[in-house]
């Protein structure tokens, strides 16, 4: 079953809310969903690196993904990230995303130690068959050590269940190869912030997108300029609100400057998990000062 139609537009990368104790906040999240929800994005994908799943346990992934899919109630397709350093741990975490409604799920290459390529194709082939729904494939190059090419993407969409890839590599050239050369097999999705409006223009299937949890109106208005309107001076415009917010995102640890926007639109996450934290007042200033030039309520 191909179902690479199926997820497109723009789905945030969901931060993952914690008490003060460091426990998780499911009201919080469940609040986060229903937001998002109503701005109209056109998924969920919790568990991801902006929601500091190297921090969490299995266990806590699981719960994640479940509270979302309550949240969601059916209204969105839900893609939970499920890669993990094991191919067991991997299969576990994807097993339980289907068996709780998952669309899809998205799988990092095991990192740290990253496998030789013959190995991490094993990889993807054993997750993909033991689930029933979509893989995601995470190219993140900076965090996994795995460098893609156009001819290595094409060997993994043909593995029979993989049918989308989340591209973090930043690499314009090569993003626009994989849409040129393999959209009509895969569903391509631009998961660096700084490349959005290049990625949608060059006909991405949509984006994974951090940002989209404290400015969803915005990039979903993106979206529709480029994708479904074809406006590409309004897009443009929308462009210049979002694009000085994504550069100060990337220019720093992207969970917690993520979390630190969350809290100043007034839709606080609450911290992120040691060592990392969030933002210090000249960082938040700084976001402060671009969310309130691109018209955003701090």
């Amino acid at each position: 079953m191909n179902d690479a139609a199926q997820l497109q537009g723009i789905l945030p990368a969901l931060v993952t809310p914690f008490k003060g104790d460091g426990s998780l906040d499911e009201a919080a999240l469940r609040s986060l969903v229903s937001r998002l929800v109503s701005a109209g994005v056109g998924g969920l994908l919790p568990c991801g690196s902006t929601g500091e799943f190297t921090t969490l346990s299995v266990q806590e992934r699981k719960r994640v993904t479940e509270v979302v899919l309550e949240a969601a109630a059916g209204a969105l397709p839900v893609v939970p990230h499920t890669g993990s350093l094991t191919t067991d741990e991997t299969v576990e975490l994807s097993r339980h995303a289907e068996s709780a409604g998952a669309a899809a799920v998205m799988v990092v290459p095991p990192y740290y130690e990253p496998p030789v390529w013959e190995d991490l194709v094993d990889h993807y082939e054993t997750v993909a068959g033991a689930i029933g729904i979509p893989v995601m494939v995470y190219n993140v190059p900076s965090a996994s050590g795995v460098r893609m090419t156009v001819e290595r993407v094409d060997e993994l969409a043909s593995i029979p269940g993989v049918e989308y890839i989340k591209d973090t590599s930043g690499d314009a050239v090569f993003f626009t190869h994989l849409v040129e050369e393999l959209s009509d097999r895969l569903g391509i999705f631009n998961g660096a912030d700084t490349l959005s409006f290049c990625a949608l223009a060059a006909g991405a299937r949509g984006a994974v997108w951090g940002a989209a949890n404290f400015i969803p109106e915005l990039t979903v208005e993106l979206y529709r300029c480029l994708s479904m309107d074809k406006d590409l001076e309004m897009g443009r415009a929308v462009w210049k609100k979002i694009w000085p917010i994504c550069q100060i995102l990337e220019s720093t640890n992207y969970a917690a400057a993520v979390k630190t926007a969350c809290e100043l639109v007034g839709a606080p996450a609450g911290p992120t998990r040691l060592p990392v934290r969030l933002l210090d007042e000249k960082g938040r200033e700084r976001l402060a000062a671009a969310l309130t030039n691109a018209g955003i309520t701090v």
